[in-house]
């Protein structure tokens, strides 16, 4: 029988300690936050009563307890834990692979820099329409791990997984993949783009000639890609029609499918309760998917116009004295922002800034010509961004030491008709737990503002 260390203490890690309890796997944890007290994780976790716990340092004798190591997605693979634990011969694995080994049924995997979370909403949502089991797991709220064990050979799964998941997989095997897209990102995690790049592409190592893999063609590095596969690819575009795949058509906002000659409506964004060409593209990515999941058009259609936005992406808050508030607080990296700037139709207030994450800047402050009037900068990258601004001719920013100054600030300078929106373009840990924390607060302190 197998025997396993889970490293990380987090929602992850303690259910892949559960899974591993069901298949009466021997398991042992450890966790390198040396602050942590045993009790109290106990406490909070009960399922860890009776498991051996390491905490601060994983001690020699430890390393005979285990052949194979489960990584919560926020250990990096080149750590000197992990190089340690690979010079001894032991297995890694994330927890998705040991989801994937452990569960069964019938898998859709999402990935790309940005909409990941608002595809995998859509396609569970449209999924649930046409089968009575259906899964959304994965870096979208609920571990692969926590529902594995009650999967049957007739769930459907939809897993929105990252690059972090994605680096330590073997046999992780989706009936159809996704790339929405790959833009520069988690490079202080990756170091390189071609790194990063090669980890996303991975989703789709283990699929067979057959099945089915969603790209967008207007993504260069997507485009050279599908060229590469064997698999059956469908391709998606925003900007173009398409001989064969689905397109976005601006002239009548409608969305199609185009098989040579024959072309198909499928129908108009105006039935959609999200905005934004992004937003038309992760649609058009979760049509093709349900589709080859075996979902009918017609319920593909009834899940789409259903679907309303994803918490923290491009979300309205509500509108104080002829004002609309926008929470966008997921728009935690350049190209994502560029998004949430784009579905503002109005003159615009914007809040950015956070922690760095290597990311480059100036595409985002170009794409503020004729939309942005302030930049509103907070966090560890304010003076980063400013000085970028200034490079780039854009001279209207101001610092504010906090994220509820950044909110009053914007209420003083915004005036009737306008719109503010946080979209920071950077993760937020330097202030915050997660961008839900963020978000979350930047609702509260809108709320608060005078009417």
């Amino acid at each position: 029988m197998n025997s396993y260390l889970v490293v990380g203490t987090g929602v992850s890690g303690v259910a892949a300690v559960s899974l591993l309890q069901k298949s009466n796997a021997s398991v042992c944890v450890f966790d390198g936050n040396d602050t942590l007290d045993e009790a109290g994780l106990i406490l909070k976790h009960p399922q860890l009563e009776g498991v051996a716990i390491y905490l601060g340092e994983l001690p020699e004798e430890a390393y005979d307890d285990f052949d194979t190591v489960i990584l919560s997605p926020g250990v990096p693979v080149d750590s000197p834990l992990v190089e340690s634990l690979k010079a001894r011969g032991k297995r890694i694995w994330g927890e998705i692979e040991l989801a994937y080994r452990l569960g069964r049924g019938h898998l859709a995997a999402i990935t790309g820099t940005n909409g990941k979370t608002t595809t995998t909403s859509m396609v569970g949502l449209i999924l649930r329409t046409c089968f009575p089991d259906v899964q959304v797991v994965g870096n979208i709220g609920t571990p692969y791990t926590e529902v594995a064990a009650d999967t049957k050979d007739e769930t459907r799964i939809v897993a929105e997984v990252s690059s972090f998941q994605l680096e330590t997989i073997e046999t992780f095997h989706p009936l159809v993949s996704a790339i929405l897209n790959i833009t520069p990102d988690h490079l202080n995690r990756h170091h390189t783009m071609e790194n990063y790049i090669a980890c996303k592409e991975r989703i789709t190592e283990n699929q067979t000639a057959d099945e089915t893999v969603v790209l967008n063609l207007e993504d260069p590095i997507l485009r050279e890609f599908g060229k590469t596969l064997p698999n059956h690819v469908v391709w998606f575009s925003g900007k173009r029609r398409l001989k064969k795949g689905y397109y976005y058509r601006e002239e009548d906002r409608s969305i199609r499918y185009c098989q040579g000659q024959e072309e198909e409506f499928i129908l108009s964004v105006r039935e959609l309760q999200v905005v934004g060409r992004h937003n038309y593209e992760n649609a058009m990515a979760a049509i093709a998917i349900s589709r080859a999941m075996g979902v009918p058009m017609d319920k593909i259609k009834e899940g789409l116009r259903a679907f309303t936005a994803v918490e923290h992406r491009i979300e309205y808050v509500c509108t104080k004295r002829g004002v609309r508030y926008y929470n966008d607080s997921k728009g935690t990296n350049p190209d994502a922002a560029i998004k949430g700037i784009e579905a503002m139709d109005s003159p615009t207030c914007l809040i950015g800034g956070g922690y760095d994450k290597k990311s480059d800047f100036g595409d985002w402050i170009d794409a503020f010509k004729g939309k942005v009037k302030l930049l509103v900068l907070i966090g560890e990258t304010r003076a980063q961004i400013a000085k970028c601004c200034q490079d780039h001719g854009f001279n209207d920013f101001v610092y504010a030491d906090t994220l509820e100054e950044a909110v009053k600030i914007c209420y003083t300078k915004a005036k009737e008709g306008d719109e503010v929106l946080l979209s920071p373009a950077c993760a937020s840990w330097d202030m915050f737990h997660s961008y839900e924390e963020r978000g979350k607060l930047f609702k509260k302190y809108v709320r608060e503002l005078p009417d």
